[in-house]
């Protein structure tokens, strides 16, 4: 692939365009009609709760049986994701960037005392811009932090299925793009599953929403987490049933892991009596948990994380680098987070975090880091 055909790849269209604004337009629609739980998110500092709707399954399930319907009926084509790809990357990448001039310029001029729409402006133009002046911007009723992490979400799905159609139609299919697509599918239905777990994490809860979230959640995820499905595409790879199987575990490991401690965790907020592994917990301070996986390493998740980012990867083989792209800099990602959330963890908690870190010495890995 040259250069010239490359940017030539990278220019919009108005079919990308078109792509785009109905796949935004029928999350808005079904998040707002769809049944769903209802889901209390934290308690802010100015005594205000926001509730989110975790219909994203449902809403998961319907959108891939009508796209399902519509190929079958040719009115679409199973392809045209992956026949439009890095037109899809530029579109979303300046609606991305479109996105955020209007929240950095509706944050300025805010004038509420609310927790939700409270501006923070440091002055710093690049800080506020990447990390956003408001915590819970909204349009039309749609809590757009949670929209776009679920719009990214789902954008990985169907760029994969997308992707998966294109090996078929090529005669391309292999075990590896099978074992691929296997954990990814497995990984992304069930994030929706407990789609709820997702209103405890720090980026709903803490996070303001700046270019940061936007362009990790609408470009990021689905465009860098799916590289290891384009690269199959074009490359031949031959597991061994020895490999398949033990990229099996580090899948089952890596899952066991990350929902275990992310599940410990959200039930330990909404009920911090809750028993951990058939235990009553062990608490800090009152407020921090140190049982289960949380009291094996201070950031198990981003263990089960980055064992999980691996199984994607290991599909592809050895021969190159390029599909490992994902886990490495998850790996550079989580540590550069782990090393904000202690810094900001020690400034919220004092000698309670001192207390924690004493009791669980280790961050990620145990033993290792």
């Amino acid at each position: 692939m040259d250069l010239g055909f490359l940017l030539q790849a990278l220019i919009p269209s108005w079919n990308s365009v078109a792509v785009l604004v109905i796949f935004f337009a029928y999350l808005a629609v079904a998040g707002s009609i769809l049944p769903g739980k209802l889901v209390p998110g934290v308690t802010l500092q100015d005594g205000s709760r926001l509730h989110y709707r975790c219909n994203g399954l449902l809403a998961l399930v319907l959108l891939v049986g009508l796209l399902g319907v519509g190929s079958k009926m040719n009115f679409l084509s199973p392809t045209v994701i992956s026949d439009r790809g890095l037109e899809l990357l530029s579109t979303t990448f300046i609606f991305s960037f479109l996105t955020m001039v209007v929240l950095y310029a509706a944050g300025c001029r805010s004038c509420s005392k609310g927790s939700s729409l409270k501006p923070h402006i440091t002055g710093n133009l690049i800080h506020d811009w990447w990390y956003g002046i408001q915590l819970n911007p909204q349009f039309m009723g749609i809590d757009l932090k949670f929209f776009f992490v679920r719009a990214g979400m789902m954008g990985w799905l169907l760029i994969n299925l997308s992707v998966l159609a294109k090996s078929v139609q090529d005669g391309s299919l292999s075990q590896s793009m099978i074992l691929y697509q296997l954990f990814c599918v497995l990984y992304i239905l069930d994030y929706f599953v407990h789609e709820e777990y997702m209103t405890s994490t720090w980026d709903i809860i803490a996070e303001r929403l700046g270019f940061m979230l936007v362009f990790g959640d609408l470009v990021w995820i689905p465009f860098t987490f799916s590289i290891q499905g384009w690269w199959l595409l074009n490359n031949k790879v031959e597991l061994t049933t020895a490999a398949a199987v033990a990229n099996c575990f580090v899948f089952l490991i890596g899952y066991l892991v990350f929902r275990g401690a992310n599940k410990q965790k959200h039930i330990f907020k909404q009920n911090p009596k809750a028993l951990i592994w058939g235990k009553p917990p062990k608490v800090i301070g009152g407020k921090l948990l140190a049982s289960g996986y949380w009291g094996i390493a201070r950031h198990s998740n981003y263990l089960g994380d980055l064992l999980l980012a691996l199984s994607f990867s290991l599909p592809c083989g050895i021969s190159s680098p390029i599909p490992y792209f994902y886990p490495i800099y998850l790996f550079i990602l989580l540590v550069w987070r782990e090393r904000r959330d202690e810094g900001r963890c020690a400034e919220k908690y004092k000698d309670i975090w001192a207390e924690y870190c004493r009791l669980v010495p280790w961050r990620i890995f145990p033993f290792l880091y």
